[in-house]
């Protein structure tokens, strides 16, 4: 008999993680607010911090500005340099033309990440100010939590 129970709460298990995943991920950068969705439902809203400049689009190299527009979050990286990465696909075809155009780089490796290796444990102070040279920081914990629920291929919108 404990067996069956046992099984029967393996599979819910299984069955909940699997409807917890998130279908899109939606980045308000005024409201420094990230959060995981499933379809209309929200799954969970984390507070971020963006790049040190970061009012307006990512324009090139170096401008320590976060993205806006529509991209993927289409692989990862466990072994960043800060506590895992997840890579948002900037930049798309329009970026890369609108930098070519200004003779510019559009810069990129772009993530969605952790706290620096090893400095963790500062994040209640790094969360409360724009400090990543255009990526989209969280806590640790933060970051443990989306790496579960997103998936590589998952639509992101990175909203002024």
């Amino acid at each position: 008999m404990r067996w069956i129970a046992l099984a029967l709460m393996l599979f819910w298990s299984a069955g909940f993680a699997a409807a917890q995943q998130a279908t899109h991920v939606l980045v308000s950068k005024g409201d420094r607010r990230m959060q995981i969705m499933n379809g209309d439902t929200v799954l969970k809203t984390y507070s971020v911090a963006l790049g040190g400049s970061p009012v307006g689009h990512k324009e090139k190299e170096g401008d320590e500005r976060t993205p806006e527009g529509s991209y993927v979050l289409d692989w990862r990286n466990s072994k960043s340099s800060y506590h895992r990465s997840i890579h948002i696909s900037y930049p798309n075809e329009a970026d890369t033309e609108r930098a070519r155009k200004v003779g510019e780089d559009p810069g990129g490796m772009i993530m969605i990440h952790g706290q620096r290796n090893y400095f963790g444990w500062l994040s209640p102070i790094t969360q409360w100010f724009d400090w990543t040279d255009g990526c989209i920081a969280v806590t640790n914990a933060d970051m443990n939590e989306i790496w579960a629920l997103v998936g590589n291929g998952t639509p992101i919108e990175i909203r002024p």
